[in-house]
């Protein structure tokens, strides 16, 4: 079984985490995969010292994103002492602020070119030097060095080229369609198990956990964007979208879907492109009508509306 670690490197409790994760599956045939999540997502993009870092309070929300229930000086204190009890020292912490987005990528590309044992290796490495060698490891050139001592000799080249910057993205937005709201979380089939829990809980959860049933790619990714759309995020939902409307362009659920989400971010030009293509294709769908007529509405093309308005009412009741 596959496990997946939703997790930021910048999050004391997801290297915590994964020492307890490496306990709970010992003798176990599992297979742990890192995927990325940012509790601090407005990080600046050059770092700046921990201690300057925490008197803003934006670096104290990030630090609720890695420990729900506890205020950030709890967290702090609670989690030197567990890092302690977990073998990492009294030398236990951050010397900066650090965007996380470049280690993700790094991270990401590492299970691409090398898989599951690389990507550890490099998650390992990254998050050493985080939390105990006081590196910043939003630096670039300290990315490559740490790549290179995991044994990711490519990874500098890649980095520099951009690589893996669409594949996280993408992957937080799918952290974000299937709930993942705190780091880490751990994934085993379709459960999901917040916090760095003891590894006694850890290995009774993975044990208990059933293979999800396999899906298309097409529909996982439909249905991520559904996701997306139902937590007000439309620009999240057309990203999962994109591949889609290449590949299923003429699919009545997919143009819905995408003419929803340029209604709701306000690409109404879009939306009517889109809302008309499905109402010609399917002059049926009364709530295609109605959602083209509100974006006529909008558009201020009010005679044009009216058509479409009074045949999504004539066709469902819920729509006069």
């Amino acid at each position: 079984m596959r496990i997946e670690i939703w997790a930021d490197v910048v999050c004391g409790w997801a290297y915590i985490g994964k020492r307890r994760v490496e306990k709970a599956v010992e003798g176990l045939d599992v297979e742990v995969v890192w995927r990325p999540f940012r509790i601090d997502p407005m990080a600046p993009a050059q770092a700046v010292p921990h201690e300057e870092a925490m008197a803003d309070p934006m670096a104290d929300d990030a630090l609720r994103r890695c420990a729900p229930g506890l205020t950030p000086g709890e967290n702090r204190v609670r989690m030197s002492l567990v890092a302690a009890e977990e073998g990492f020292g009294w030398t236990w912490g951050p010397a900066w602020r650090a965007d996380s987005h470049d280690a993700h990528r790094l991270i990401a590309l590492a299970l691409e070119h090398g898989g599951p044992a690389l990507q550890d290796a490099v998650a390992e490495r990254v998050m050493k030097a985080h939390f105990l060698d006081k590196l910043d490891i939003s630096d670039r050139a300290t990315l490559h060095r740490l790549a290179a001592e995991s044994g990711f000799a490519a990874a500098g080249a890649l980095l520099d080229a951009g690589e893996g910057d669409e594949l996280v993205r993408e992957l937080l937005l799918k952290g974000k369609a299937i709930g993942v709201t705190t780091s880490p979380t751990i994934v085993a089939g379709s459960q999901a198990l917040a916090g760095a829990q003891p590894p006694e809980v850890i290995r009774e959860f993975v044990l208990a956990a059933t293979p999800a049933r396999p899906l298309p790619a097409e529909v996982e990714r439909y249905r991520h964007a559904e996701s997306l759309l139902d937590q007000r995020d439309p620009l999240g939902a057309l990203v999962m979208l994109k591949p889609l409307l290449g590949e299923h362009g003429d699919d009545r659920n997919v143009l819905l879907l995408t003419g929803r989400a340029y209604y709701l971010s306000a690409q109404l030009g879009r939306a009517r492109e889109t809302l008309e293509r499905l109402v010609a294709a399917a002059p049926d769908d009364a709530y295609a009508r109605h959602l083209l007529g509100r974006t006529l509405q909008r558009q201020g093309h009010a005679d044009e509306a009216a058509p479409h308005l009074r045949m999504a009412a004539a066709m469902a009741p819920e729509y006069a």
